[in-house]
């Protein structure tokens, strides 16, 4: 997976002056554009888009500094239709525009060139089971929140804190099948999974009974999941558990991420600082 991973790399280089087609970009990695946005955002922690954006960005700093070109020349070598909205772009990654930069000799940002490379860890198995489930339905309350990556995100926080006792009580009795109890369910992801975008949040039970009024509901249609588990400080372990998942898992093993609703189902311990989780991903077989 690794080396199909770097050739994509490599076409990008190719294509730095062109459009580059994440259609290819899965051809060439052997997957799907959602599993290698997906895999991307874990292992390069920025989105695919956001990392051509800077390469392209980096190419054209030094082009900018060298003085040989004009700014719009560079510019629409980089894909921009304006000098406008190349230094808008210019300023949003180095600090400066390009006028200026090339004027004053500015010190600019760089993007290095990524490379994929196996970091030999996994002295600790990892816990998980591979489940075939049938069409569910995700019954709670929604709101919508930006994606924190570490840390606790507040907006969920604050959501969850206003749901009264009495509606947890009732959306526990209507639970019937694992992961039983109540659930965090987020839907609607961008697939890079930048930091800060927007996505739905659900609190709430996997039940086929129908909706009480005032709830919401999330059908999920019959699919494969894979269930990892963990144990450990909150929130860090979750969010420790997701990145192993994307950083070893997926590369070890022939399935990939399709789209669907993350599902994660954690106990608290009294002290409310140590959680039992388990994370449920929706995947396919890796053909090919």
């Amino acid at each position: 997976m690794l080396e199909r991973l770097n050739q994509a790399l490599d076409h990008i280089e190719s294509r730095l002056g062109q459009d580059v087609e994440v259609k290819e970009l899965a051809r060439i990695a052997a997957t799907s554009e959602y599993h290698l946005r997906r895999m991307f955002s874990a292992l390069a922690g920025m989105p695919l888009s956001e990392y051509i954006r800077r390469r392209r960005l980096t190419l054209a700093g030094a082009e900018v500094l060298a003085g040989r070109d004009t700014l719009l020349e560079i510019a629409v070598r980089h894909g921009y239709g304006s000098v406008e909205a190349f230094t808008r772009a210019f300023r949003a990654m180095h600090g400066v525009g390009p006028g200026e930069a090339r004027r004053t000799g500015a010190a600019l940002t760089s993007q290095s060139r990524l490379a994929f490379r196996l970091t030999v860890e996994g002295s600790g198995a990892m816990r998980y089971r591979v489940v075939d489930k049938a069409a569910f339905t995700v019954v709670g309350l929604k709101t919508r929140v930006p994606l924190v990556h570490t840390g606790p995100n507040q907006a969920i926080v604050d959501f969850v804190r206003g749901i009264g006792p009495r509606t947890l009580e009732r959306l526990e009795e209507l639970s019937d099948q694992e992961p039983h109890g109540i659930v965090a369910v987020c839907d609607d992801l961008d697939p890079g999974r930048a930091e800060g975008t927007a996505l739905d949040y659900h609190h709430g039970v996997l039940t086929s009974a129908p909706a009480p009024e005032g709830m919401t509901t999330l059908a999920v249609p019959a699919g494969t999941w894979a269930v990892f588990t963990t144990t450990g400080p909150v929130p860090r372990a979750v969010q420790e558990l997701w990145r192993d998942v994307f950083t070893q898992w997926f590369p070890s093993n022939r399935y990939r991420t399709r789209g669907g609703p993350e599902i994660l189902r954690t106990r608290l311990s009294p002290g409310m600082s140590v959680a039992d989780a388990e994370l449920w991903l929706p995947v396919e077989p890796e053909h090919g």
